[in-house]
């Protein structure tokens, strides 16, 4: 068995991360399961034998509360798995005034790494965003994150993914040499309960239609095998931080923005700004 770590979930009441919390612990870690839903969160939680902290990520002042507890509970965190997302069907803001797929998918989670970063710097933790396939990415706007000006779910969508992997690209060059190892992967495309809220038709029907399911998606337990491998295996020696990854191996995103280093660095700066930080 690898060595016994601290490894903290996000989005871990269902779907791959509640797969990942149930494989790790399995494996003798001590996993610490986020989730939105009391009931969920508690269930997987109370399965595993583990710790478990509730969370909702559309409201940033949740996000704060959590990151102090888990600051309080944790003096050591060995993997920070940036797993909650989500997608809507309408631009409807959030109360801290940001579309909701946005938040959710990038921001909550930049505000959670960021207030986390002096303890994960200590723990020389690896961090690892839940990314999803680019190629249906568009061009980001950083005047325009909340896409008021073009919104579509699938567009907001794709571009938080993306936003995924920039932040991942400038996680690595700001912090790798305090001790970070950053990583983003796509499961592939799981069967779970996400995006059966959104109002796009394509992603609905997908998410809902058993025949679909059967035929497009994979088991949540597969989608979530690479999340398992980069928590456990060393980075440096199995897997280079700062990478994509796909089944086990870094793969070249298939967007052209998702390799551009100076993107990566102004939308830090720009998520920065954003949430006054």
């Amino acid at each position: 068995m690898t060595e016994s770590k601290t490894i903290v979930i996000t989005g871990a009441s269902d779907g791959i991360g509640a797969a990942a919390a149930r494989r790790l612990s399995s494996d003798g870690h001590r996993v610490v399961v986020v989730g939105r839903s009391p009931q969920k969160t508690a269930a997987v939680a109370r399965e595993i034998g583990a710790d478990h902290f509730l969370a909702d990520f559309t409201e940033l002042e949740q996000v704060r509360s959590l990151a102090d507890e888990l600051k309080a509970a944790y003096p050591r965190i060995d993997v920070l798995a940036n797993n909650a997302g989500g997608v809507f069907g309408d631009p409807t803001k959030t109360v801290d005034g940001f579309e909701r797929t946005f938040q959710i998918n990038h921001l909550a989670p930049f505000l959670l790494t960021r207030l986390l970063m002096d303890t994960l710097v200590e723990s020389r933790a690896s961090v690892i965003q839940t990314s999803s396939t680019l190629q249906f990415a568009r061009e980001i706007d950083l005047d325009d994150l909340d896409h008021d000006k073009n919104f579509s779910p699938v567009r907001a969508y794709t571009a938080a993914k993306l936003e995924n992997v920039l932040f991942t690209t400038e996680l690595h060059r700001r912090f790798g040499a305090r001790g970070i190892s950053a990583a983003s992967f796509y499961p592939g495309n799981v069967a779970s309960s996400f995006g059966a809220q959104s109002e796009s038709t394509l992603m609905r029907f997908i998410a809902t239609n058993p025949i679909t399911r059967r035929l497009m998606l994979i088991s949540p337990d597969r989608g979530a095998d690479t999340l398992v491998w980069l928590a456990e295996a060393e980075p440096g020696r199995d897997w280079e931080p700062g990478r994509y990854f796909s089944k086990r191996k870094p793969i070249t995103p298939q967007n052209r923005q998702a390799l551009d280093a100076d993107l990566a660095r102004r939308f830090w700066d720009r998520s920065e700004q954003l949430l006054g930080l």
